[in-house]
């Protein structure tokens, strides 16, 4: 019997959604964009991020400026009681994905052995 993985994927995309870690996550997501402030702060702070990973990625050095400046921002968003909920909710998601890749990934390692990042 054949099995087209992409009947499968889409599966899984549905199990995700109704998935109680991506429900959680939405209901959070939406509280923050529904509140003007915490969306702002929230936005400033991705786009934080965004900057410096792109930084990195181009193997650009990220000055102690921008480290402190960096922390600052995660120490405010960490205190607001909404945004913090919604990074924790993010990293469980985050966890969760990343199980389900080494999941998909065993046939694979089976073949090859480890894959090396």
């Amino acid at each position: 019997m054949s099995v087209n993985v992409y009947d499968v994927s889409y599966e899984m995309e549905k199990a995700i959604r109704q998935s109680s870690e991506y429900n959680q996550l939405k209901k959070l997501y939406d509280q923050v964009n529904a509140d003007e402030s915490a969306n702002q702060m929230f936005q400033h702070f991705r786009d934080l991020q965004l900057q410096l990973q792109q930084k990195q990625m181009m193997g650009q050095e990220i000055t102690q400026e921008e480290v402190e400046q960096a922390q600052k921002t995660v120490a405010l968003v960490q205190q607001h009681p909404t945004i913090s909920k919604l990074m924790e909710a993010e990293q469980r998601m985050s966890m969760l994905i990343a199980e389900l890749n080494r999941i998909i990934m065993k046939p694979l390692e089976e073949l090859y052995g480890p894959m090396q990042l």
